[in-house]
């Protein structure tokens, strides 16, 4: 059995959700390759696919091979595209993770550029504002944003973004524009945002110059994705912090407004992140270095307008 082969068949079985189309992208007979998945897991002693007339599904232990063997194989094709005198250009997989608003408003909008100038790199993009571990979730990098816990781990500064506090324009006709932040313990409702990992709730910070305030209340309504978070505030259900660039659009149309404008939260630092301890692949390293140049304007560049709001008499 050729081991490198038949893996390289049932990670593109994996892939492709079925025997003929992965069997078409290796440009093999459909028997071959299904000969070659069927010599791997004799090999192995374990089922690796489930297989019906109908569709094929991936076992527990099949995942798992898979997580461990995609990681083999792409450094493999690093090795083999390292050597190559004749591509200077990198190629291969490239896994990311980064967070719901941060991939819709700044990441996807600037991708055709990226894939422009490296059209052999090849993403898999996972989008959760629930951070991954790096070294089990087979990642590459993430890009996330706030304060960084682990030392374990390379971070390169992307930019900040910059925070604001806001509303939909019936929620603050119903219940009136608060001056001040104390103002939004007095009847307002803030919809929190959660953190994914804890469940707690973020307060609500405030700046003005060097005066800083925090406000915690009790949320009627706490959201641990962003832009679910950002919806409901969009629905007229309280009162939110989140990024200028994730609320721009919906500002600009008029379905949410900023307020508290003189009271703006401290921005917001974005990172990406990678093992100290893994091999910096040419592919990784282009995008990072794209990264910090498309970041940090995009982060503070999308802005469409801004919009001061005062209820009709």
């Amino acid at each position: 059995m050729d081991q490198l082969m038949a893996i390289k068949a049932f990670a593109r079985v994996v892939e492709a959700g079925n025997f003929t189309r992965a069997a078409d992208s290796l440009d093999m007979p459909n028997a071959t390759l299904s000969k070659l998945v069927q010599e791997l897991e004799a090999h192995l002693g374990i089922r690796l696919l489930q297989r019906t007339t109908r569709r094929v599904t991936v076992t527990p232990e099949g995942r798992d091979y898979y997580e461990k063997a995609l990681r083999i194989v792409r450094d493999l094709e690093d090795i083999d595209h390292s050597f190559n005198a004749e591509s200077a250009k990198p190629g291969g997989y490239l896994r990311i993770d980064i967070g719901g608003s941060t991939a819709r408003d700044v990441l996807i909008p600037a991708l055709p550029d990226f894939i422009a100038r490296y059209p052999d790199i090849r993403i898999d993009l996972g989008v959760a504002d629930r951070a991954v571990d790096l070294i089990s979730g087979n990642v590459d990098c993430v890009i996330r944003g706030g304060p960084l816990s682990d030392s374990s781990l390379v971070a390169r500064h992307l930019g900040d973004a910059e925070m604001i506090t806001c509303a939909a324009p019936g929620y603050l006709k119903t219940y009136g524009v608060p001056a001040y932040p104390q103002e939004l313990k007095n009847g307002h409702r803030m919809v929190s945002y959660l953190s994914p990992q804890s469940g707690r709730a973020f307060p609500f910070r405030f700046t003005q110059g060097e005066e800083q305030l925090e406000i915690k209340s009790e949320h009627r309504i706490g959201v641990n994705e962003s832009n679910a978070h950002l919806a409901a505030a969009v629905a007229g259900l309280g009162i939110i912090q989140t990024f200028r660039y994730a609320a721009a659009a919906d500002l600009q149309a008029g379905k949410l407004v900023e307020i508290l404008t003189a009271w703006r939260p401290a921005n917001y630092p974005f990172h990406v992140v990678y093992p100290q301890n893994r091999h910096l692949t040419q592919r990784l390293r282009v995008f990072i270095e794209w990264l910090r140049e498309v970041f940090p304007e995009r982060l503070n560049g999308t802005m469409l307008g801004r919009h001061s709001w005062r209820p009709h008499e």
